[in-house]
């Protein structure tokens, strides 16, 4: 195991601390960023390489610490790493390994280790991506409410990492990988999916995965039409249910201020629900059944023993905000290092007001200047990566949607979260060159490499210099190739 000097956060003020403190202890604590407890010094989790297939655990800095990503990134240098494993740090030892085929869903993939950097506590530390087709889990785990037990448990997740696919959960599943009826599960849900309508706005919501249906209420729809969603970079998401006749959903942003309670009130007035019929294993990443179509992050999460306290909930959530989570440590902006925040300009004489931004999930140049609105900056900054494919190279991640990336699929430019495979690694990396037009810098595709990044009627395209494409008209080619490195709109 990787450990190291570092620094530790207040002793007895960690969340396992505060929820065992008010009498309700944890029986999972999981994390890839930091210590749940005060006094634990040990495994955080496990990377496997691909080149060789070698593990490695990665531990915590010092007790009570943040994760040594440094040693994940010496370790995987040069190749690839998914996470293998999650450790509990509780003393019941509820590991998350990477889950097996379900009913609904064919076996998962661990998450790739290197697709969520972040800073905590001023640390440089990996959170978890999931981009469909990954997930977590321990069956029969030791101590996890079962039959009707009250438990509660929280997780810090991104708003910008969501979809409307099932289903993104953290929390209590059945043994079975199978859908065994109302009120197995017990879970966490963050995500776009309205299963019982109406909902309010547009989502992610905090819902209640109690199987056969994501609560936001115990009518199952939405009672709350202040809770339009949470879209907050670091979310907390918090359930709780004592398993007889009362749950409460609460959200947060985790970077600032206090938990919003969304819901509180009697379980869902449907058979099955009351008393719950928990069945004692944990899931992350997919539904009970293993429906694994939807993608999220993950940074922490733990589960209880017993109904938690409004006042042990807010004490965590004070805690969590101390960590101050945030993006990567910022290299100088409007270059090409790693870490670094930029947008491209276009170079062609007709379109020097026009950077690269995503918009619907798709590339194109739209005209920024300082009278835009935040999400047109937003969309038009990248952060700079190591290429996925190469280190010699870089990979562009979104500014404002952590863990996605541009890439190229069918020659045109994408933005698209990174599922970890060879391909969109590839896709994913372009390596920079002096601008075919003189000034300013073109990115050759990694994988195609006699193809450009290029703007062709405010599409962006991956173009050679002539070719069947209309993209790929000699005309202008090099100066549509030709890019200005510019200081980000949104640092």
């Amino acid at each position: 195991m990787f450990t190291g000097a570092g620094t530790a956060q207040a002793a007895g003020t960690l969340p396992c601390d505060i929820y065992g403190s008010a009498g309700t202890s944890c029986v999972a604590a999981h994390s890839t960023t930091r210590a749940m407890y005060s006094s634990y010094s040990g495994r955080l989790y496990q990377v496997k390489r691909a080149s060789d297939g070698a593990r490695a655990d990665v531990g915590t800095l010092s007790a009570g610490g943040y994760a040594n990503a440094a040693a994940q990134d010496s370790f995987c240098s040069g190749t690839t790493c998914v996470i293998n494993v999650i450790y509990d740090q509780s003393p019941r030892h509820n590991d998350l390994f990477i889950e097996p085929a379900g009913t609904a869903g064919p076996a998962n993939s661990g998450a790739p280790a290197d697709a969520l950097p972040v800073t905590a506590g001023g640390h440089h530390v990996y959170g978890v991506s999931f981009s469909g087709r990954m997930g977590y889990r321990h069956t029969a785990a030791s101590g996890v409410a079962v039959n009707g037990q009250a438990e509660g448990m929280y997780m810090v997740t991104s708003g910008t990492h969501v979809n409307d696919r099932c289903c993104f959960d953290y929390g209590n599943a059945e043994i079975e990988i199978a859908d065994t009826g109302n009120g197995h599960m017990d879970a966490i849900n963050f995500g776009t999916e309205c299963w019982f309508a109406p909902c309010h706005g547009s989502g992610p919501w905090v819902q209640a995965d109690l199987e056969n249906g994501l609560f936001q209420s115990n009518l199952g729809y939405s009672t709350n039409s202040s809770n339009t969603g949470n879209r907050s970079p670091f979310v907390t998401a918090l359930l709780k249910n004592n398993g007889q006749n009362y749950f409460a959903i609460k959200d947060g942003n985790a970077q600032s201020g206090a938990l919003t309670t969304q819901y509180s009130g009697p379980e869902p007035n449907r058979p099955g629900y009351s008393p719950m019929q928990q069945e004692g294993s944990i899931v992350l990443g997919t539904g009970g059944d293993n429906s694994n179509g939807s993608i999220g992050s993950f940074f922490e999460g733990v589960m209880t023993s017993g109904l938690p306290t409004d006042a042990a909930d807010n004490a965590v959530q004070s805690d969590i905000v101390s960590v101050r989570y945030g993006g990567p440590s910022p290299a100088a902006g409007g270059t090409l290092t790693p870490g670094s925040t930029l947008s491209l300009r276009a170079t062609t004489a007709c379109c020097t007001t026009r950077y690269i931004r995503h918009q619907d999930d798709n590339a194109l140049t739209s005209v920024v200047t300082s009278g835009s609105s935040a999400l047109d900056k937003a969309d038009s900054s990248w952060i700079v990566r190591r290429g996925l494919a190469n280190s010699s190279c870089v990979s562009f991640e979104s500014r404002n949607y952590p863990g996605d990336f541009l890439r190229h699929f069918d020659f045109r430019l994408l933005r698209q979260p990174m599922d970890g495979s060879a391909v969109f690694r590839a896709d994913a990396t372009f390596c920079p060159t002096p601008g075919k037009s003189g000034q300013g810098t073109s990115f050759a595709s990694y994988n195609y490499p006699d193809r450009f990044i290029r703007h062709y009627d405010n599409a962006v395209y991956i173009a050679s210099n002539g070719g069947t494409h209309t993209f790929d008209s000699a005309t202008s080619w090099a100066a549509d190739v030709s890019w200005a490195v510019s200081a980000p709109w949104t640092p």
